[in-house]
């Protein structure tokens, strides 16, 4: 048994969001709810019950919410949550009026900014006027290629406020990643920053924005928001550009009237990571991203009003949007734009300290560049306030865990968390009034039908295989864009096993109900018929000291499959057989023979796409001397020609 890392005590779990939600179950139903898995179960076994009572909870502002919670429940996709209710998005998330912090900014060493929940609604409704003065209607798009920024979140909600679609992406983004994305969905106003910072250094924008504003048609607006200079120069964007403060100028702040719209009217457009091709665009709707993350804040992550929520993120990954709804529990968002070493690796911490952060939330690769780069928090900090650790992005490797109840602090609730863009949530997640155990995702989210299903698409407990959902819920996609019928959509969750979403997480559920992700499926080596999750071997591997970074992949050889490791080092350091002897016998000593690779080689970097995460699929199809197709999805194309035509893998 993996002995707890972490327990909460008695009094913190009655202090806990999902110990008042579950007892309010247990008298609105009259049933007895022992432990979290009786609490799952009903979660997906009386959907309506569930999601009804948390509509109640969470106190979701509607016109009307309608008799029916859930219509066409067989169907899936087709299933519809509160097909009759009315609501708009953005003012569920300004609700609040007050002069508290709504929400703090910092980028990097150079600006720190304040805003009130006063002035986020007074910014929120000129923006609004100027978008609806411009034309803009319910189903136009507006599109972001902002940093992290207070006018990112005001975008969002003005945008949102008069029913548009809102899409974004972050300045790291290239042209061809920006018109491969917004090429597709035609926004009518661009809203843009001059540039943004990145270790100390500024970053300008106007000549990517000529070029994108040149290649997008439908575009009518672009407003400009000054961020590295306090006038940035309009005349090499033509005739259609205008600053931000310009653009709201004429307006004076008045009570915002809501577009109060179908719970499944479009609110988003998401992308995937686009490194098989051109990035499809995931609409979701306005009510099922609400409701889904109103759950997951209130109850897997335990956000209360007045909580400083942060996440590490720029707006091209889907944890932007997450994060934001977290205004919707009364929480004040924690911005920051930048890398997070600068000026050093203490400038998160930082930040936790000066404004009291509750929820820390990162990339499961900044908690290993923490390890690796010898940060201890612990020692330089108080973190007083701090109660949640959220991890995403890739798997936690245990050793991570350790890092963090060793060096950063030992009483927090670790959540590793996963799920994506497609479902613009988690399917498995964090549980405040449960263990942590070291390596393991604590359990599956409420009103999520998660399971695991083996080669025979049963569902199996203890063994690996792929992560389904066998039951709707309410943020599942509304439809891809630019495709009528479907087709892609349903190509992309439910070729596999009809009326069943296959995540593409090769998964173990343990039989206390932990969840391990071992990597995505369609990585998953297959050395002599036996199938083996990547994570698996990275979780061993950058365990070492000397070892950054590794990335692991199935290379088709003698009619079978052998095993690559790629390996990254610390500066000044080479492979020798000495270190590859360690490698192998980490692996075959905590994994197995099996997982020992067949070759390792040292490379200088590894492609990563824009959010972080690094592309197997890429590099195997470099390795077998196959195109890649989309090199503008990636953070770091230049990389994938380390891996081309190696003589390491010629023998």
């Amino acid at each position: 048994m993996n002995q707890p890392l972490w327990q909460p005590t008695r009094s913190r779990i009655e202090s806990t969001n999902l110990y008042r939600f579950t007892h309010i179950l247990r008298d609105r139903w009259s049933i007895e709810l022992p432990d979290y898995a009786a609490l799952h179960r009903f979660s997906i076994e009386q959907m309506d019950e569930f999601w009804l009572s948390l509509w109640d909870y969470a106190g979701v502002v509607a016109e009307t919410r309608g008799d029916r919670i859930l219509a066409d429940r067989d169907k899936m996709p087709g299933a519809r949550f509160f097909p009759e209710a009315r609501l708009n998005f953005a003012e569920n998330l300004l609700k609040r009026r007050d002069d508290g912090d709504a929400i703090v900014f910092w980028g990097e060493d150079r600006v720190r900014r304040r805003l009130s929940w006063r002035e986020l609604y007074e910014r929120v409704s000129r923006l609004a006027q100027a978008l609806e003065a411009d034309g803009v209607v319910p189903g136009d798009r507006v599109a972001v290629i902002m940093p992290n920024l207070p006018e990112t979140v005001i975008a969002m909600l003005a945008a949102a406020s008069v029913g548009a679609i809102f899409t974004s992406c972050s300045p790291d983004f290239g042209v061809q990643g920006v018109l491969d994305r917004f090429g597709q969905v035609g926004p009518k106003v661009l809203i843009a920053a001059d540039g943004c910072f990145y270790n100390g250094k500024a970053h300008f924008a106007a000549d990517k924005l000529r070029t994108i504003m040149a290649n997008l048609p439908k575009l009518e607006r672009i407003v400009l928001v000054p961020y590295i200079s306090e006038q940035p120069e309009l005349k090499a964007l033509g005739e259609r550009a205008i600053r931000f403060d310009d653009y709201l100028a004429p307006y004076q702040t008045r009570e915002i009237p809501f577009a109060r719209l179908p719970f499944d009217s479009p609110l988003y457009i998401l992308y995937s990571s686009g490194t098989t091709g051109i990035p499809k665009c995931i609409v979701h709707g306005a009510g099922g991203t609400l409701l889904k993350h109103l759950e997951e804040h209130l109850l897997q992550c335990d956000v209360k009003p007045n909580d400083r929520v942060f996440y590490f993120t720029t707006c091209g990954w889907m944890m932007w949007n997450w994060l934001a709804s977290a205004l919707a529990c009364g929480a004040t968002l924690l911005l920051y734009d930048g890398s997070p070493f600068h000026p050093s690796g203490n400038v998160l911490f930082d930040f936790a300290d000066a404004e009291g952060m509750t929820h820390f939330g990162t990339s499961a690769k900044y908690i290993d560049a923490l390890l690796k780069a010898g940060v201890e928090p612990k020692r330089t900090h108080r973190l007083t306030s701090l109660r949640t650790v959220l991890s995403t992005g890739s798997p936690l490797a245990p050793n991570s865990f350790d890092y963090v109840y060793e060096r950063v602090k030992s009483d927090v609730c670790l959540s590793s968390i996963s799920g994506g863009a497609d479902l613009i949530g988690c399917f498995v997640g964090g549980n405040p009034m449960g263990p942590v155990r070291r390596g393991e995702i604590q359990a599956k989210v409420l009103g999520m039908a998660v399971e695991v299903f083996d080669e025979n698409g049963q569902p199996v407990v203890g063994t690996k295989g792929e992560l389904v959902c066998t039951k709707p819920f309410p943020s599942m996609p509304l439809e891809f864009w630019n495709d009528p019928d479907g087709t892609k959509y349903r190509e992309a969750y439910f070729s596999m096993y009809p009326g069943v979403w296959r995540h593409g997480d090769w998964a173990e559920i343990m039989p206390h109900g932990g969840i391990v992700i071992h990597g995505r499926s369609d990585a998953v080596l297959n050395p002599g018929g036996v199938r083996i999750g990547t994570a698996e071997i990275y979780r061993q591997v950058e365990r070492l000291d000397e070892i950054v970074e590794s990335l692991v992949v199935g290379q088709n050889w003698d009619n079978d499959v052998r095993i690559v490791l790629f390996v990254r080092l610390r500066e000044g350091l080479k492979l020798d057989e000495a270190l590859a002897a360690r490698i192998r016998r980490q692996i075959r000593e905590n994994a197995s023979p099996r997982h020992v690779p067949a070759k390792i080689v040292q490379v200088a970097d590894i492609p990563r796409t824009l959010s972080g995460k690094i592309v197997e699929l890429a590099v195997r199809e470099i390795i077998h001397g196959r195109p890649v197709k989309n090199r503008d999805a990636l953070a770091n194309p230049e990389a994938l020609e380390l891996f081309r035509n190696l003589p390491e893998l010629a023998s």
